[in-house]
């Protein structure tokens, strides 16, 4: 079976401890996956931005940090000073120091993926040392030779066939029970690092476990399972004890932090059941994702903080036709901006996206050499799944409706948050 273990879940040395007790608790052979640890890659990405704009001292105060960071970690867990893990992480960061000592490229998202992908390969050798320890035959694998992807950097594509080849061949357990690896990361046929996309931790342990015929996926959360909705929204929250593959594709794909939006495909494809179970309490059975069937659910909430809304009309008051969609999704598509929400009339053109302050000037000047474009920022994006007028109300209290669009099972709602 395949674990998937987030930030969260090794942020500092206790949590690696609480950790590797799940691991031991479990029989069989594990893979795997883990994350950057605690909030390592908002470090990261800082340091990705100072990079590329020159600023040397800044640069090297975070890179200082970040290197404490893990030091501290490795510090509570080993008992030796001598202990191998101390050389493996030193050089670790000595090869990031290298990189950040030369002039950034031309591509800023080729640099990102560069340096990103750092915090899973810290993560994952510490946690290997740790698990080896303990007593737990682990080795650990860089995923970066068995995932093959394009050179989309930030968001890369997984090249199928090449990967379903090197993941058998690599990943043998031979000795060891516990094989340890990264989320998140590739790399392309010249072996230049990408990584999959913002959280893609999740869709590596699918794409792993799909390629090796897993029993099962298993993603340990910081919350009791899938909830109706996020906690730092609602109080009283219901923990949704299984899902379909539909309804949980669904509730990813508009927003639903739990799971990441590609997950899904990989496991239904071999009807691979997800669990999703709190690594606070992991006796409890958390959700169970799999080809189940229901009439319906308790309703679902999705919040989606900081979007813009952009209008966008012909400048000669014709209609919009397929041609300047067709221009409208190839300046969407050219600058990797997905679309949250959109509606179109005869003569205008309305969708809701994420609030990128690198993205939207690009987005808006290219749109506007070819329409009349107006956009508001600072809304909120509420969608409700299985919704009726009750929930509807509950959620537009202190809220200005800007738009609404529904179908059958769902409801989406552009407001304003007027409490501000």
């Amino acid at each position: 079976m395949v674990f998937k273990f987030g930030g969260a879940s090794v942020k500092d040395a206790d949590a690696v401890r609480n950790m590797t007790g799940i691991i031991k608790n479990n029989d069989g052979n594990i893979l795997v996956v883990i994350s950057a640890m605690g909030k390592t890659t908002n470090s990261l990405e800082r340091m990705v931005n100072l990079f590329v704009q020159g600023e040397t001292n800044e640069l090297q105060s975070e890179f200082a940090t970040i290197k404490k960071y893990h030091l501290n970690i490795i510090q509570e867990l080993f008992d030796r000073e001598d202990h191998p893990v101390y050389a493996d992480i030193i050089q670790m960061f000595g090869e990031l120091e290298r990189k950040l000592n030369k002039a950034p490229s031309m591509s800023f998202d080729h640099d990102y993926d560069q340096i990103i992908c750092f915090g899973e390969l810290l993560s994952t050798k510490i946690v290997t040392h740790y698990l080896q320890f303990q007593q737990v035959a682990a080795e650990w694998k860089d995923v970066r030779f068995s995932i093959k992807t394009d050179n989309t950097y930030r968001e890369a594509r997984v090249q199928w066939d090449m990967t379903r080849e090197l993941v058998n061949q690599h990943f043998q357990f031979d000795n060891n029970r516990i094989l340890v690896t990264q989320g998140f990361l590739g790399s392309t046929i010249d072996n230049i690092t990408t990584t999959l996309g913002r959280e893609g931790s999740d869709y590596t342990g699918a794409v792993l476990a799909h390629v090796l015929h897993a029993e099962k996926l298993v993603i340990w959360k910081d919350v009791p399972g899938v909830l109706n909705a996020d906690p730092k929204w609602f109080d009283d929250t219901v923990l949704l004890s299984e899902l379909s593959y539909r309804d949980a594709i669904e509730l990813a794909y508009y927003g639903a932090s739990i799971i990441h939006p590609k997950t899904i495909k990989p496991l239904q494809n071999k009807n691979i059941d997800l669990h999703v179970k709190s690594f606070i309490h992991p006796e409890r059975e958390g959700t169970v994702i799999s080809n189940v069937e229901y009439e319906k659910l308790v309703p679902s909430f999705i919040f989606k903080i900081d979007q813009v809304l952009i209008r966008i009309s012909p400048e000669d008051f014709s209609f919009i036709a397929e041609d300047n969609l067709q221009t409208i999704f190839g300046v969407l598509s050219e600058n990797r901006v997905k679309i949250n929400l959109m509606q179109n009339s005869a003569l205008r053109f309305i969708l809701c996206i994420n609030n990128d302050e690198r993205k939207l000037p690009k987005i808006i000047d290219a749109l506007k050499s070819n329409f009349n474009v107006t956009y508001e920022t600072g809304l909120e994006l509420i969608t409700i799944r299985y919704f009726d007028e009750s929930t509807v109300e509950r959620v537009m209290v202190n809220k200005e409706l800007i738009m609404e669009h529904r179908d059958k099972k769902n409801i989406q709602l552009i407001v304003k948050n007027m409490a501000n």
